[in-house]
Order: structure tokens, then C-alpha cells, then sequence
């Protein structure tokens, strides 16, 4: 088994694809008018209209619902991408902290109120985790 992708569901994929685009820097690859998806080395950010719900189960996913998901991205410097980010992002939950398990990590809500986490390793045991 292999992991693949998370896909978030949305009532404004246009709104939520461009957002997702500004704040990582990729490209959506759109599938339709109602599927993109923002494919890194290691995964793909899969984003769906809600137009798509009813084709897997009606009323299976609801948008702007999400209150036990964080979508997260390892980025080389979250200091200096937090200063980049303030004139896209609205809703930081927090600015860059340490992690107890060595990561920094700045949290925010994208427009549909999904939690997504930028971090950088910072610590040894992190650093080698990652790669880094």
C-alpha cells in the first residue's frame, strides 16, 4: 500500500485551488472544472467541488467541515515563508513555535477554515528524520 493523496472538499474550488497555489507555490494540475490537485515529491494536495460528492456516496463529505484534520507541508524556512505568507493568509493560529518533537511549525486556516501547517525540522532528531 502506498499513500497518495488527501483530497478537501469545497463549495469554491476556484477560491481554495488559488489560495493553495499562492501559499505553496505550485501549480494545480486540473482534472476538470471540478478536480485539481497540487502534486509535491512525497504527495498531492487533491481538491474537490462539491459537485464530486455525490459520485463516491451523496452527502458523504460536507466543505468547510474539517475539525480533526491538519494539512501539512515541510518547507525549508517557515520564519521566512510566515513573512511572505501575512498578505495571502487570514487566520494564523499561531506564529512559528517550536515543537517539542523539533519542529518549527506555523499554523493557519485556509479559506474554508481547513488547519494547514508549514514546518521546518530544527532540531538533530528532526533534521534526520526528514532528510534535511
Amino acid at each position: 500500500m502506498d499513500f497518495v493523496s488527501i483530497r478537501v472538499i469545497t463549495g469554491d474550488i476556484n477560491r481554495l485551488v488559488g489560495f493553495y497555489e499562492k501559499v505553496t507555490g505550485v501549480s494545480a494540475v486540473w482534472g476538470d472544472q471540478d478536480f485539481a490537485e497540487l502534486r509535491t515529491a512525497h504527495g498531492t494536495l487533491a481538491i474537490g467541488s462539491t459537485r464530486t460528492v455525490p459520485l463516491f456516496a451523496p452527502g458523504s463529505a460536507r466543505p468547510a467541515d474539517n475539525h480533526s484534520a491538519i494539512i501539512e507541508f515541510l518547507v525549508d524556512d517557515v520564519d521566512a515563508l510566515y513573512e511572505d505568507l501575512k498578505g495571502v493568509v487570514e487566520d494564523f493560529v499561531n506564529v512559528p513555535t517550536t515543537m517539542p518533537w523539533g519542529n518549527r511549525a506555523l499554523l493557519f486556516r485556509d479559506p474554508d477554515g481547513n488547519l494547514v501547517n508549514f514546518f521546518t525540522p530544527v532540531t538533530p532528531t528532526a533534521i534526520e528524520k526528514f532528510g534535511r
